[in-house]
């Protein structure tokens, strides 16, 4: 355990109020729902002053109005993470160990000076967002993926996985989410690369988003799901459920892990393959990392056009590679040739995000995956961002149009998209409305 009071002049305060949140909820009826509602509030209160005398607690009165709001923030909260969940600029919260909590602000990561009491501490935190979940996590199972209410996304890691302590990951999503005009109002993509994604999302081609962590894969995926048609059957299939989609014709999958020793597990390869008996219109996978890959590739190539997923990989070519490579991780004994056939049939298009070094996010690449030439996957970019180099910390560039009509454009055509020649060559391409300076 750290030696907590060397570095925290507050930890005795912050234990008094542990133990007395503690004290509280035992003493609270058992069909008391823990929300922020009037009710509720008033009952802690009230159980707060009763607890207060009986242990003949003494707060300095200028401290006693912060107490009391962290005391409720621990009660029916995430304890020391409930600011950082409510502060909308804050977009990741990473609980290296009871002690050092780091967050990104704005892109900019820092150390937050915030601190849990002990490592006990973190864990009934981690309990709380993985119980109403039906999961667990333990000595036997260290590792767990978990959601907050809002659909944040949570990983936490305790002892013996976690050398330090037991740790937590949590990837903010906005309470409100994005749509298109706020992803171009940021600058990570331009109206020309919305429209053409809009038009490739309702044609029904099927869309790979790929990039690294923390580029905003997830995001752009939820995005891009607002364009599907309302009267098509959407399925999705997640690990721990993120997307947010408007439409009513949702089907939500999520995996399951096993709580206990001999316990089932489903997972997302079998969500996949169940999904195919639903009658899906869309099939929606939050990421595909394994051999559900093939199974996500045989749908779209039998029928399920218009499907979506994301994929780790650093460019388009890579994204290939990556899949493949999944693909093979199936256990199916097949020729990498054929594998790649099976790539090349099924994406349409791949849609690579970034997180550049200034913190800002963009879509550096909208390409196709057009045909194969003997061995190669032959693709083209129908929009890309050029980087421009470096000033005063904000990374320059400019978006730009490939250069050539859209390989799909009759496919557009045919569902009413009519985009201007413009858009994709000729002036547009280097000095038209497709160029945009990024600063």
């Amino acid at each position: 355990m750290f030696a907590e009071e060397s570095v925290n002049p507050n930890s005795e305060l912050a234990r008094k109020r542990l133990w007395l949140a503690q004290k509280i909820e035992k003493s609270l009826p058992g069909s008391v729902i823990l929300d922020r509602s009037p009710e509720t509030l008033k009952l802690i209160q009230d159980r707060y002053q009763m607890a207060r005398q009986r242990a003949n607690l003494n707060i300095a009165p200028a401290d006693e109005k912060q107490f009391l709001a962290t005391l409720i923030d621990e009660i029916v909260g995430f304890g020391p993470l409930e600011p950082f969940l409510n502060d909308p600029r804050i977009t990741e919260i990473m609980v290296n160990r009871a002690n050092l909590i780091y967050v990104e602000k704005e892109g900019k990561i820092t150390e937050s000076g915030v601190q849990f009491v002990d490592d006990d501490h973190i864990i009934r935190t981690i309990q709380k967002i993985v119980k109403p979940l039906g999961r667990e996590i333990g000595y036997d199972a260290p590792l767990v993926d978990a959601r907050l209410p809002d659909g944040s996304r949570v990983n936490a890691v305790v002892p013996p996985c976690a050398i330090d302590g037991p740790n937590i990951t949590i990837r903010k999503f906005s309470k409100t989410p994005f749509g298109i005009q706020d992803l171009i109002n940021f600058g990570t993509l331009t109206e020309d690369m919305g429209k053409f994604l809009q038009a490739a999302v309702v044609s029904k081609l099927n869309v790979v988003v790929a990039g690294g962590t923390g580029s905003g894969k997830t995001t752009l995926l939820n995005v891009l799901s607002t364009f599907i048609p309302d009267g098509d059957r959407i399925v999705t299939i997640e690990d721990a459920a993120e997307l947010s989609l408007s439409q009513r014709h949702v089907v939500r999958l999520e995996t399951k892990k096993p709580t206990r020793l001999g316990d089932s597990e489903v997972t997302i390869r079998d969500l996949v393959i169940n999904s195919l008996r639903m009658r899906p219109e869309r099939i929606i996978v939050g990421e595909c990392r394994g051999g559900e890959a093939l199974d996500m590739l045989q749908a779209m190539n039998t029928g399920h056009d218009g499907s979506l997923t994301t994929v780790h990989a650093n460019n388009p070519r890579d994204t290939i590679s990556r899949l493949e490579t999944l693909v093979l991780m199936a256990g199916m004994d097949l020729p990498l040739s054929v594998v790649r056939k099976q790539i090349v049939s099924a994406v349409d298009l791949i849609v690579q995000q970034a997180r550049l070094r200034d913190g800002t996010r963009k879509v550096t690449n909208i390409t196709e995956v057009v045909r194969m030439e003997g061995d190669t996957v032959v693709m083209q970019d129908v929009f890309k961002f050029e980087e421009r180099g470096q000033e005063n910390g904000k990374v320059l560039g400019e978006f730009v149009s490939g250069g050539m009509r859209p390989h799909n454009e009759e496919r557009l055509k045919n569902h009413g998209f009519n985009l201007p020649v413009s858009m994709f060559i000729g002036s547009g391409n280097r000095n038209g409305s497709s160029r945009r300076k990024q600063r």
